[in-house]
């Protein structure tokens, strides 16, 4: 996750804001920058490729002078991680830092290239710079240029500007990753969270979704999307320590939860080219496409992943899949086809059952690639190759950002391997890379949905028995629901492919078993629902999560719909994770249960 912070103050802001970026390093990085405005009419800045250290070492030799400042640590996303395209960006006129993604920039660089705007990178964060300039050049103020930029942009987004000649001017605004505003004596703050702020101030504003902020030395106004004037709530955080905080949540999940618009993009952005309209996988130690078979192996929430992947990668790939839990894999001693690649899931990379299946598949010599959270874990070390979500720490037990960063990894490598292997052209490539990209910004768009799965959640909670049911892509979706639902409410659930219904589980419909159908409209649609009209004909409660088209035909057949918005059928996964998070959360808060911390379970199992 890439870091934010900004200060506007009296006197000069460049170490200030070094420390805040080093209370950022437990995000991962690898670049980092500040950007100054001296005296309200020289924009300056100072970039580094790699550790903090080098930033310091930099502005030791050039220091940099100014009271308003912004500063960043990158993930590389858009573009290599170079000095280059480290952040801040700037014009002569405008420094930006941003966190997220820019869905439209590829038209938003060609209408500016037009008007004569060079661009020096490859990263969308610069069309932002040309885009506040170019409105700057036409006769706006300041103000009003950044504001109208903000409604160009697509995609969900988090960013801290500044611009030339404002020496008491900072601009903020948060669509889809979160921003905080925090209040000092005679100076004001930016975040990306309180922990960069923790040196400087316990006086936080968590700014909501689609808000605007623009502060001075002694306040700020914020606006809601909608250009009114809104006031956010102060709170008084003790984030001394630097320790991870929940920010205005309740719990770390459902801020995990919350996050995931962002963390998404994120990883989303470090293997896609949208240039290009490719996907970018780092130099692999073997040929992709001479790979025969493929199995992956993982546990829990991650095996869900490693489900769906298999789905993506027959489908787009026509390759054999396997999928194995990991404690059972070594114990059947299977036959691995020779030059067949193994991918291995984890949060952690510290997983015991995970790692040991790791090291049976490379006693088999099989190519090794594994998918991880942590770097510079066990399973990193004994890898040929390590693809990196870009989730962040994730406190809460039940796994939510760390599961949607996996499915973003693994779309990616499906779409990556079925390139390699010819089934499929530049051209379909390039239109799964659209639609992953879109996938952030739907993913906020569902968070407003919060309410009614929260007064769904009420009704669920008074059940002993949940049944999940999808079909194809939606299918691992439906168990991970299940999952979520037994690990934070205690609450028996089981998911089913759709179609199995009548092979055995009808048997349990009654008035008082909760049905949730998880059912997009796409090629699975009627089938699914034509299960799902079997349910209601035997008296089952039936919840149904699907989307516009699907709500507009056969919505009112449920007791609750929630219409999501419409997506390609090939990313569907990614979004509908999110309300089966919300609707487990939702429950489990209404029974009172521990939430971050069920009962009896461990965020990283290392032992077998």
């Amino acid at each position: 996750m890439c870091g934010i912070i900004g200060i506007i103050s009296q006197t000069d802001v460049a170490s200030r804001i070094v420390e805040g970026l080093r209370r950022l390093e437990y995000r991962g990085y690898d670049s980092a920058g500040v950007a100054t405005l001296h005296d309200g009419k020289s924009l300056d800045r100072r970039r580094a490729q790699g550790k903090l250290i080098n930033l310091e070492n930099e502005l030791a030799q050039k220091p940099l002078l100014g009271s308003v400042g912004i500063g960043h640590t990158r993930w590389a996303t858009h573009g290599e991680p170079t000095v280059e395209n480290a952040h801040p960006h700037a014009s002569e006129k405008v420094a930006v830092v941003h966190n997220g993604i820019i869905e439209n920039f590829r038209d938003l660089r060609e209408k500016l290239s037009g008007k004569g705007h060079v661009f020096h990178t490859q990263t969308d964060t610069e069309t932002i710079v040309h885009l506040i300039t170019d409105y700057i050049d036409q006769g706006l103020a300041p103000r009003a240029a950044a504001a109208a930029a903000l409604k160009e942009l697509e995609g969900a987004f988090a960013l801290a500007i500044i611009i030339d000649g404002e020496n008491d001017l900072m601009i903020g605004a948060r669509r889809g990753s979160p921003l905080v505003l925090g209040y000092g004596d005679d100076e004001m703050y930016l975040g990306s969270d309180a922990i960069a702020l923790s040196h400087l101030t316990r006086k936080i504003a968590y700014l909501e979704e689609g808000d605007r902020v623009e502060i001075n030395k002694n306040s700020a106004q914020i606006f809601d999307q909608d250009d009114n004037v809104v006031s956010r709530e102060i709170h008084e955080v003790d984030v001394a320590s630097g320790a991870i905080d929940k920010g205005n949540y309740k719990h770390f999940m459902m801020k995990e939860i919350y996050e995931q618009p962002s963390v998404v993009g994120q990883t989303l952005g470090t293997l896609i080219d949208p240039l290009q309209g490719q996907v970018k996988l780092p130099k692999l130690p073997f040929d992709l496409a001479s790979i025969e078979r493929v199995t992956i192996i993982a546990c829990g929430t991650s095996y869900y992943a490693a489900m769906v992947a298999k789905y993506w990668m027959e489908q787009v790939g026509r390759i054999n899949v396997d999928v194995d839990i990991a404690s059972e894999f070594r114990y059947r001693e299977p036959v691995m086809a020779k030059n067949g690649l193994a991918i291995f899931i984890s949060q952690s990379g510290e997983t015991a059952d995970t790692l040991a299946a790791l090291r049976y598949a490379k006693s088999q010599d099989q190519h090794i690639l594994s998918i991880l959270n942590v770097a510079k874990s066990s399973m990193e070390r004994e890898s040929d190759v390590v693809l990196h979500t870009h989730a962040g720490p994730e406190v809460g037990v039940a796994s939510t950002k760390a599961f949607t960063c996996q499915l973003s990894v693994l779309a990616c490598f499906a779409i990556a391997h079925a390139r390699s292997r010819g089934t499929i052209d530049a051209a379909e490539q390039a239109r799964l890379c659209v639609a992953l990209s879109e996938v952030p910004a739907r993913m906020a768009d569902v968070l407003n949905h919060d309410d009614a799965i929260q007064a769904m959640a009420l009704e669920v909670a008074k059940a002993q028995d949940v049944i999940y049911l999808g079909r194809g892509l939606e299918y691992p979706i439906a168990m991970e629901g299940a999952l979520k639902l037994k690990e934070i409410s205690y609450i028996h659930a089981e998911g089913y492919a759709a179609g199995e219904m009548k092979h055995g589980p009808i048997a349990l419909i009654d008035k008082n078993v909760p049905i949730i159908v998880i059912a997009p409209s796409g090629r699975l649609y009627e089938k699914t629902v034509s299960n799902m009209q079997e349910v209601i004909a035997r008296k089952g409660q039936v919840y149904f999560f699907t989307d516009t088209k699907g709500a507009k035909i056969d919505g009112e057949a449920a007791i609750a719909t929630i219409a999501l918005p419409m997506l390609d059928e090939f990313v569907t996964p990614l979004l509908y994770a999110i309300p089966v998070q919300l609707l487990s959360y939702h429950v489990a808060v209404a029974k009172g249960t521990d939430v971050d911390q069920p009962r009896n379970l461990a965020k990283s199992v290392t032992v077998e």
